[in-house]
């Protein structure tokens, strides 16, 4: 059996703190950023993705149509996928740099959290 006393729980001024901060509306309008984003990139690259399944499955005529040499339309949507993967990541990467990290940034300030510097992002 140990002496030892569990760590605290936050206090309920954190508590509230954190809870004030969650139904302003600065981080609102982070969320409501965020979602922008998200939401309709998802779909597209779901869309995107929905598509070149289909066509594979049900238009193989089109699909194994020969482009160069070997290389047919299946093999290049495949390796767009990969492409389009990519720049949704650099989109979102600059978007967050843009829009929503000094928001967040600014909200973490205000909680008095100590503030790292993420480094150079591109």
């Amino acid at each position: 059996m140990s002496t030892d006393t569990p760590a605290s729980a936050p206090s309920e001024s954190t508590a509230e703190r954190y809870l004030a901060v969650q139904r302003s509306d600065e981080f609102a309008g982070l969320r409501r950023a965020l979602r922008g984003f998200v939401f309709p990139m998802t779909v597209a690259f779901f869309l995107w993705y929905a598509l070149y399944v289909i066509l594979s499955a049900y238009a193989r005529g089109f699909m194994g149509t020969k482009l160069v040499g070997n290389i047919n339309v299946a093999l290049v949507f495949g390796l767009l996928q990969f492409v389009s993967t990519f720049v949704i990541a650099w989109l979102y990467s600059r978007f967050a740099n843009r829009r929503i990290d000094p928001v967040a940034d600014r909200i973490r300030a205000e909680m008095g959290e100590v503030h790292h510097e993420h480094g150079p992002r591109g």
